[in-house]
């Protein structure tokens, strides 16, 4: 048939390409593990990483398909291994260092991986791995110096790896479809499962992250990419940044507010992404040394609904937009994006922040729809709540190696979230569905009243779980870290959430902790927290 298109194979190698012909001067920045900053462009990584990719077909002898792990902080060498070990045909497997040793162990074991890279910082934790590491035949050490202390076999330093190889690199014909990434889910009900990322479907994520409803990243852009690489790939900003054009800057090791705060003041960034506990940090610490941040315009927000409270302050306050998100290891993670739109600005100010705190619209590519617990797909009205399903060009549709029942029948992702959709297409997430509470038959959201408390001026953080009840089966808990010393009186709180909640959902015992126990990827560990509670430690 006259008058198709050309079929360009969408591949991540096509991203590396495009950076370096279009943009080869923009910078990426990193932190080192001592503080020195190192500094170079999209062209000074473009040759490092087809020489990467030569050294990992001559000397590792890596063939297409094969796993390649990668245990490091956000800097430069990491980005090179995004690229580099896609080109020749691996599969790039960040491994999230926050995890347990007996978790990371199976990971590696279960992913069957052939090379670990290893920043040299981590090596203390990994060495506690490799020794029931059943596949790894080689370790690779990033900024490690030469008299390293290690107790792991069979090593080599990155440099040395790279250094004598050539900057021109033949890619074998690489079908879109097939696998260049590897992600495992933080396993917090479960042992970790593999998402398996495809070419196609990582260049698709990109697309969409830059899109004018998501990010729009640009090439005016410098791009700080807090969310480590290890989690999600970075919410796949290493990809959409090199589409952009964006600088990128790289914090390392150092994500405390303090050193957050530094590399925004000092690089121009304009956009960053984060999960909530890291916004509530940087918050604090603009809060308790001010100071002025004229380039950064932008904070991406997932991983956990941000409060409104927060998202208030940032707008509000600081004058810096909040583009407040949704999605997860199965879907690459973009799946939501909340955005105003122009009927949405003659609305009052506290309306329009509603909607922000919202988790969004579906971004292009994705579908998403709503369950009822007796499968009926519910309405697009505001109130009807279920759990979320989806589907879309860049959701997996099977974990690696591992059957499992969060896939229906006709083609859609169970994501174990609940909430609702509205009339315009918003998402809001009410709970996790294990993190719902059952009190007396009605269902309470904890999402809603974490929020609700956390809009007190002094409190910081604060977690809802269920206690057993004799009379009502189960009934909330709240746990609350405070700003400071001075606590808020209880009965005020209380009184105070009675103009949005029923007198049922507002929880009877409310306990004051020093930290709320966080997952490796910094969401609030309601597993623990009941435990702590089963243990007799909230009272």
């Amino acid at each position: 048939m006259d008058g198709l298109m050309m079929n360009i194979p969408l591949t991540t190698n096509s991203i590396l390409e495009y950076g370096n012909r279009v943009f080869p001067y923009k910078k990426i920045i990193t932190k080192n593990p001592d503080g020195s900053m190192h500094e170079y462009t999209y062209h000074d990584m473009y040759n490092r990483t087809l020489k990467l990719a030569n050294a990992l077909v001559n000397k590792l002898k890596i063939k297409p398909g094969d796993r390649v792990a990668t245990f490091a902080w956000n800097n430069y060498q990491h980005l090179e291994l995004y690229y580099g070990i896609p080109a020749m045909g691996g599969v790039c497997h960040p491994l999230n260092l926050r995890l347990s040793v007996d978790q990371i162990t199976f990971i590696v074991n279960h992913a069957e991986d052939r090379v670990v890279f290893v920043d040299a910082t981590l090596l203390p934790l990994f060495e506690k791995v490799a020794h029931n590491a059943k596949n790894v035949e080689q370790y690779v050490l990033l900024n490690a110096p030469r008299d390293v202390k290690t107790t792991l076999e069979n090593y080599i330093f990155y440099e040395d790896l790279i250094a004598d190889e050539k900057t021109s690199f033949t890619y074998p014909e690489t079908d879109e479809n097939s696998a260049m990434g590897l992600c495992y889910t933080s396993g917090t009900t479960g042992d970790p499962k593999g998402a398996l990322y495809s070419h196609r479907s990582t260049y698709l994520h990109a697309q969409a992250i830059n899109s004018p409803n998501a990010l729009c990243t640009s090439s005016n852009d410098t791009l700080l990419l807090i969310v480590p690489q290890f989690h999600v790939m970075a919410w796949g900003a290493p990809f959409s940044g090199m589409l952009a054009g964006a600088n990128m800057v790289l914090p390392g090791p150092h994500l405390n507010p303090k050193a957050l705060v530094e590399l925004l003041e000092n690089t121009g960034v304009t956009i960053a992404n984060g999960v909530p506990t890291i916004w509530m940090g940087v918050y604090d610490e603009l809060k308790n040394n001010p100071r002025e941040l004229p380039a950064f315009k932008k904070l991406a927000v997932g991983g956990a609904a941000m409060p409104k409270s927060l998202i208030i302050a940032y707008m509000k306050e600081l004058g810096i937009e909040v583009l407040h998100a949704w999605g997860m290891t199965e879907t690459s993670p973009l799946g939501t994006a909340s955005r105003l739109q122009v009927h949405h600005f003659n609305l009052p100010v506290e309306e329009q922040y509603e909607i922000i705190a919202r988790q969004g619209v579906e971004i292009a590519g994705i579908e998403i729809r709503i369950t009822q617990e007796d499968g009926a797909i519910a309405p697009r009205d505001g109130k009807t709540v279920g759990e979320i399903e989806v589907r879309g060009n860049w959701v997996i549709k099977e974990y690696y190696k591992i059957k499992s029942d969060n896939f229906t029948k006709d083609g859609w992702f169970k994501t174990g979230d609940v909430g609702h959709i509205n009339e315009e297409g918003y998402m809001t997430i009410t709970d996790r569905s294990k993190d719902l509470i059952k009190s007396g038959g009605e269902w309470i959201s904890s999402l809603e009243i974490e929020n609700a408390i956390m809009a007190h001026p002094l409190v910081k953080e604060a977690a809802v779980i269920a206690i057993p009840d004799k009379k009502w089966s189960e009934r909330p808990l709240a746990a609350i870290v405070t700003r400071g010393d001075k606590k808020p009186d209880i009965e005020e709180l209380k009184e105070a959430m009675r103009y949005a909640f029923a007198k049922y959902q507002i929880p009877d015992v409310f306990v004051f902790i020093d930290e709320v126990p966080k997952t490796s990827v910094g969401k609030f560990d309601k597993k623990q927290l009941r435990k702590m509670y089963a243990d007799g430690k909230l009272i």
